[in-house]
């Protein structure tokens, strides 16, 4: 840290050793706890394929149209880190908001939650 000492504090290379003495702990916490990432490479991987079809949202034709289209790839970038199928996914939860779903129960339809209709359990006959 000495040798940043003798640096105008205005240097780029003052603010980036400023930067990481302030997070020094922050910086270092990956060291003690062998489940923390160094680096977030596998959270920008995962998001890689949605991040690339934001060129693609240029050409959406209006605002309404983009917005549609970026729901539409969260909920399968989702689907891709929870396991599941998104074109099944996508099909089942569509038909059962079309039966009258009711909204109490919005929860069992997220993916992490979601199970295949033929997947559940046969409700137990009275």
């Amino acid at each position: 840290m000495r040798q940043a000492n003798g640096l105008s504090r205005h240097a780029d290379i003052a603010k980036a050793f400023a930067y990481g003495t302030k997070r020094w702990r922050a910086f270092n916490r990956f060291l003690y706890d062998g489940q923390l990432e160094p680096d977030n490479l596998i959270a920008e991987r995962a998001i890689r394929g949605f991040t690339v079809g934001r060129r693609n949202w240029l050409f959406s034709g209006n605002f309404a149209a983009a917005e549609r289209s970026a729901v539409v790839l969260s909920i399968i970038e989702t689907c891709k880190l929870c396991g599941v199928d998104a074109e099944a996914y996508m099909a089942d939860v569509i038909e059962r908001i079309q039966n009258d779903w009711p909204a109490s129960r919005w929860d069992e339809l997220m993916p992490w939650n979601w199970v295949r209709r033929y997947e559940m359990p046969l409700p137990l006959a009275a």
